[in-house]
C-alpha cells in the first residue's frame, strides 16, 4: 500500500473528530458555520481528490527525481538538516504554486474548488482539486535538488505539509498573538478565502506568513472588513466535479467565439477573470461587484432528501476505502471502473442538491457501468458470490427510484 493512502488512511479520522469539535464549539457559541448542502459538496470534493491522487491519475511535466538526479551539486548531511531544508523548499515551492494559480487564467482551474464555498469551516479544506492533472511543481524545489535533498523525504513531507493547512480553515478560532508574525494563522487564512476588494490575493502562504511579507501579498484581518467567502463568478452547484472545470470551460468557449485571433491564445495566459472585450459585451457573466451583497447559493433541499444524500456520501466513503484496499489485488481495468463508478456516484447526488435532471441520468450511467463491472469481475473469477451481486442490484435500483422520487417534483435546471 503506498505512503498516500497509509497518511490518508491516518488522517481522515483526524479530520472527521477535528470537524465534529468546529461543530460543537461553534453551537455552544451559537454560531451558524455549517450548511448541510455545503458541507457535503466539500466533503465529497475531497473524495473525489483523494481518489484521484490515491490512483495516481496525473502527468507529471517535470519530476523531481529527475532534478536529483541531474543538478545536484552537494548532498546534504546530517539527515535532520535535509528534512528542515527539505519542508522549507516544500513550503516555498507551495506560496509559488498558489500564487501562480490564483493569477494566470488557466491556473484558476486548478484552484478554483477550494474557494467556490461560501462558508468558512474545517470541511472547506477538504475542497481540492481533481483539475490539476499537471504536476510541474518540482520546478520551485530545485534549490533542493542543488543541495541533493532524496526524493523520498518529498514523499514523506508533502501530506504531511498539505493537511498541516487543515486547521486554520475555521472561523473559531481568533488571532493568536504572536504566532501571528511566523505562521499562518486562520485569521491570516480568512483574509485569503474572502472576496471583499480589500482582501483579494493575499495571503498566498501556506504554513509561514514569511513568504507573503517578503514578497508583498501580505494583508491582516481587519475588524473594520468582515471577509465574505466564495469566488467572484459564483458556481451556482454543488457538484465538486462540475466547479472542478467550470472556470477552463468558460476559457474554452471565449476562446472560441472571441473574434479577435490573438485573444483566442492569450486568454488562457492573462490575469485570472480577464476575458476578450467582445466576449465581456456578447456573453456577459454574472459577477459579484458589492460582496455585502451576496446572496449565498441555496436549493431549499428538505431534510428527507439531505439526510438521503448524507446517506450516499456515507457510501461513496466506503466505496473510496474499498478502491484503496483493492487496488493491488485487482486490475488496472477493474479498479478505474470502480473509480468511474465514484464519480458518477458523486455526481448523482450532489446533481440531486442542486434539483437538478442530470441526477437521474447520472444514476442510470452508475447502474449500466455497475453491471459491466460485476461482468467482468465474474469474467475473471473475482466474484463468485450471488448474494453480493444481488444486494448490490437491489442498492442500485433503490438509488434510482429514491433519486427520482425526490426529482420529480423540483426539477429546476442549473446552470453548469
Amino acid at each position: 500500500m503506498s505512503t498516500y493512502i497509509i497518511a490518508v488512511s491516518i488522517a481522515i479520522p483526524i479530520f472527521i473528530l477535528l470537524i465534529g469539535i468546529e461543530a460543537f464549539a461553534a453551537y455552544r457559541k451559537g454560531v451558524q458555520i455549517n450548511q448541510s448542502a455545503d458541507m457535503i459538496s466539500s466533503l465529497s470534493s475531497g473524495i473525489t481528490n483523494t481518489t484521484r491522487d490515491g490512483m495516481k491519475f496525473g502527468l507529471v511535466l517535470i519530476s523531481y527525481t529527475w532534478l536529483v538526479d541531474h543538478i545536484t551539486i552537494i548532498k546534504v548531511e546530517p539527515l535532520w538538516f535535509a528534512v528542515v531544508i527539505a519542508f522549507i523548499t516544500e513550503d516555498f515551492a507551495g506560496y509559488w504554486i498558489h500564487r501562480l494559480n490564483h493569477r494566470v487564467n488557466i491556473f484558476w482551474n486548478r484552484h478554483i474548488i477550494h474557494h467556490s464555498s461560501e462558508e468558512y469551516n474545517l470541511s472547506c479544506a477538504l475542497r481540492q482539486s481533481i483539475s490539476n492533472n499537471f504536476k510541474f511543481g518540482a520546478v520551485f524545489l530545485i534549490p533542493a535538488a542543488l543541495l541533493g535533498i532524496p526524493p523520498y523525504l518529498f514523499a514523506i513531507i508533502s501530506p504531511i505539509h498539505l493537511f498541516m493547512q487543515f486547521w486554520y480553515h475555521t472561523r473559531m478560532i481568533d488571532k493568536m498573538g504572536w504566532l501571528e508574525n511566523i505562521l499562518v494563522t486562520p485569521s491570516h487564512h480568512r483574509v485569503h478565502h474572502a472576496i471583499n476588494p480589500e482582501y483579494i490575493d493575499k495571503n498566498y502562504s501556506q504554513i509561514f506568513i514569511i513568504w507573503d511579507k517578503l514578497f508583498g501579498t501580505f494583508q491582516p484581518e481587519e475588524q473594520s472588513v468582515p471577509p465574505v467567502y466564495g469566488i467572484l463568478r459564483p458556481a451556482h452547484t454543488w457538484n465538486p466535479v462540475i466547479i472542478n472545470f467550470k472556470h477552463i470551460w468558460q476559457l474554452m468557449k471565449d476562446s472560441y467565439r472571441t473574434k479577435g485571433f490573438l485573444d483566442k491564445f492569450r486568454i488562457w495566459f492573462m490575469p485570472t477573470g480577464w476575458r476578450p472585450e467582445d466576449m465581456e459585451n456578447l456573453f456577459p457573466l454574472e459577477a459579484i461587484e458589492n460582496p455585502y451583497s451576496l446572496k449565498k447559493y441555496s436549493s431549499n433541499n428538505s431534510s428527507s432528501k439531505l439526510g438521503w444524500v448524507w446517506l450516499q456520501f456515507l457510501f461513496s466513503g466506503v466505496l473510496m476505502f474499498l478502491i484503496f484496499y483493492n487496488m493491488e489485488n485487482f486490475p488496472f481495468l477493474i479498479i478505474n471502473f470502480a473509480g468511474g463508478v465514484l464519480f458518477l456516484h458523486i455526481m448523482s447526488y450532489a446533481f440531486l442538491l442542486d434539483n437538478n435532471r442530470l441526477a437521474i441520468v447520472m444514476e442510470i450511467l452508475k447502474f449500466i457501468i455497475v453491471c459491466v463491472l460485476l461482468f467482468l469481475l465474474n469474467q475473471d473469477g473475482f466474484l463468485t458470490s450471488n448474494i453480493i451481486q444481488f444486494i448490490i442490484i437491489i442498492y442500485l435500483i433503490t438509488s434510482m427510484g429514491i433519486t427520482l422520487y425526490f426529482s420529480k417534483n423540483k426539477i429546476i435546471q442549473q446552470p453548469v
